[in-house]
């Protein structure tokens, strides 16, 4: 019987909910013009589903079973596309023949345009000359498609092909995959060539035709900060219970001193001749100082982080090492996902998608890491300021002063501290803190430092991020050896102190002396233990001669007074000498005209 056809879609979905009934608004001839879906599921007619047709041809599916764990049913018209209808010349042709085979030419008509809806297709705007038509099946098995420049459907790259470890004087083509295992991080090949030089990869001279796809080294380097990170918050969860304590009685104590320092800086102006006298001890000290210098420095950042944690109260740095090594956990996970996903990226595109999302994870992880590197560098930053030649106002970043905040004073050469008022002295022993900036080269693995260092206290910066002992080696005292070489242009900081072998007496510009109103001390000794490469100016008193000398251009010479000198010699012209005696400590000398008179103490 014919129906009308109406211009419907000859789909529709539901979401899965009990057996029904499901309706469907477009017009069928029979049962079985249609098929269902649960979820991806072909059912069976019959078996699986009941179909019940209106007068009109619309018509609903009822299940036999409820659909559980299932999320849609879908309808679609689905009639056999064939003709069983055959007019013959001079036979009947009836008017509902002719209708039902005119419904089932608009109904295959409907399905056909319903299906095509679902197909990838050139819009009717783009010329005629595109060709849509897939490469063979042959051609693009395991292959991704793409479109070449004038739309047409093409081949694309292969995802990536993976070819192990990185090896010199190896053929790579575009797209191959390699790890570095020097660092164990990722590249996929952008540029065909023939490998040259070594790794690692990002300072090797072909470091341009590589595209870095897992930063295995980042993360490494994240889990071992992590790590490191989650240690030093457990002992400072420790220390912070204790510096809570302490931290009371020092704030009193801190107000003591406040008051102490001031009245010792009134004291300082009286104490200036004084401070001569301790000269000769500076010179002692000098090397105990450095040590001290050094283990201020350290101090002055543990105490920043151990005061900021004291003032947050220990249950916040319990919090800390408990987030420290949650850190350390994921940075250890990222690590592991990122050496595994160089294997994934092999497997199939879907492996090399999640080694995507094991990438961003770990480009999460490591910008985390980064913040707190950042966090940490400008607290310090805002506590060591640097040298300058004149007291700041604001620190480094243009803000405010923080109470402890300290820097070196060129022109002053002393070390002072911000009391929250007013800049202090508080060393004054020149050229001990040193401090080096400098761009590095690329692959630069060593740096070495004009007047040596301290073993031991060696502190350096690459890019912001401060390195720890496991990054560097300084033990000669000259050189500082980075363990993994520097890339291109790395921003480099190092502050260190000086060997305490090359801290002398110019160092502190003092003499000894007594008292404030004794007397000075020279150096003492033997005419053989004179100085061995004496400059003019050089002054000592000479045991074998029991006298005091000095150097001249043209050697050492007595110097008048003391030692017990009881006469004079004197020379005259004729280079004749004659010996004569003091009185009471005085010699009239009278100077003939022409005539030069050499006047020395025997």
């Amino acid at each position: 019987m014919g129906v009308p056809i109406n211009n419907v879609a000859r789909r529709v979905v539901f979401a899965a909910s009990g057996t029904g009934p499901y309706a469907f608004t477009f017009e069928i001839l029979a049962a079985t013009d249609i098929a269902v879906y649960r979820d991806d599921t072909l059912l069976t007619l019959t078996t699986d589903y009941t179909v019940t047709i209106n007068t009109n041809g619309t018509g609903s599916i009822t299940l036999t079973a409820a659909p559980t764990g299932a999320t849609q049913i879908a309808i679609v018209g689905n009639r056999s596309i064939q003709r069983t209808s055959d007019f013959v010349t001079g036979g009947d042709f009836f008017a509902n023949t002719l209708n039902d085979e005119l419904d089932q030419q608009t109904i295959f008509a409907q399905q056909n345009a319903e299906g095509l809806a679902r197909a990838m297709q050139a819009p009717q705007t783009d010329p005629t000359s595109i060709n849509m038509t897939l490469p063979r099946a042959s051609v693009r098995a395991n292959k991704t498609l793409a479109f070449d420049s004038n739309g047409n459907p093409i081949i694309g790259d292969t995802i990536g092909t993976w070819r192990g470890n990185w090896a010199a004087s190896t053929a790579y083509a575009l797209r191959d995959i390699v790890k570095d295992a020097s660092n164990s991080n990722v590249y996929i090949c952008v540029t065909a060539h023939t490998s040259t030089g070594t790794t690692p990869i990002s300072s090797n001279a072909d470091s341009a035709k590589w595209a870095l796809i897992v930063d295995a080294a980042a993360a490494g380097s994240s889990a071992a900060a992590a790590a490191s990170s989650a240690s030093a918050a457990a002992s400072s969860a420790s220390a912070a219970s204790t510096s809570a304590s302490n931290a009371s009685t020092s704030a009193s104590s801190a107000s003591t001193s406040a008051s102490n320092a001031s009245t010792s800086a009134t004291n300082a102006a009286a104490s200036a001749s004084t401070a001569s006298t301790q000269a000769g001890i500076a010179t002692t000290k000098a090397g105990e100082a450095t040590t001290s210098a050094a283990a201020a420095a350290a101090s002055q950042s543990a105490a920043a982080s151990s005061a900021s944690s004291a003032s947050s109260s220990a249950s916040s740095a319990s919090t800390s090492a408990t987030n420290s090594a949650n850190s350390a956990s994921s940075a250890s996970t990222s690590a592991t996902n990122a050496a595994n996903s160089a294997s994934s990226a092999s497997s199939s595109a879907s492996s090399a998608s999640t080694s995507a999302t094991n990438a961003a994870s770990s480009a999460t992880a490591a910008q985390t890491a980064q913040t707190a590197a950042e966090a940490a560098y400008d607290n310090f930053d805002d506590r060591y300021l640097g040298a300058k030649s004149s007291n700041p106002s604001v620190d480094n970043d243009g803000n405010a002063l923080v109470t402890g905040a300290i820097y070196f004073n060129t022109s002053s050469t002393e070390m002072r501290v911000w009391n929250g008022s007013t800049w202090q002295t508080i060393a004054t022993l020149p050229d001990l803190v040193l401090e080096y900036e400098f761009t590095a080269t690329a692959g630069q693995t060593s740096y070495t430092f004009t007047g040596g260092y301290r073993v031991g206290y060696v502190y350096a910066w690459v890019n912001g991020v401060m390195l720890s002992d496991a990054d560097i080696t300084a033990t000669n005292g000259t050189t500082i050896t980075f363990n993994t070489a520097l890339a291109l242009n790395d921003e480099v900081r190092v502050m260190t102190f000086k060997a305490v072998a090359s801290v002398n007496a110019d160092d502190i510009n003092a003499v000894g002396r007594t008292s404030a109103t004794g007397s000075a001390k020279l150096p003492s000794g033997t005419t053989a233990e004179r100085d061995g490469s004496p400059a003019v100016g050089y002054i000592r008193y000479n045991t074998t001669t029991a006298g005091f000398e000095g150097y001249s251009a043209t050697g050492w010479g007595a110097i008048g007074g003391g030692g017990g000198a009881t006469k004079l010699i004197v020379t005259n012209r004729s280079s004749s000498a004659i010996e004569v005696p003091l009185t009471n400590g005085f010699l009239a000398v009278t100077n003939r005209a022409g005539s030069t008179v050499n006047v020395s103490v025997s």
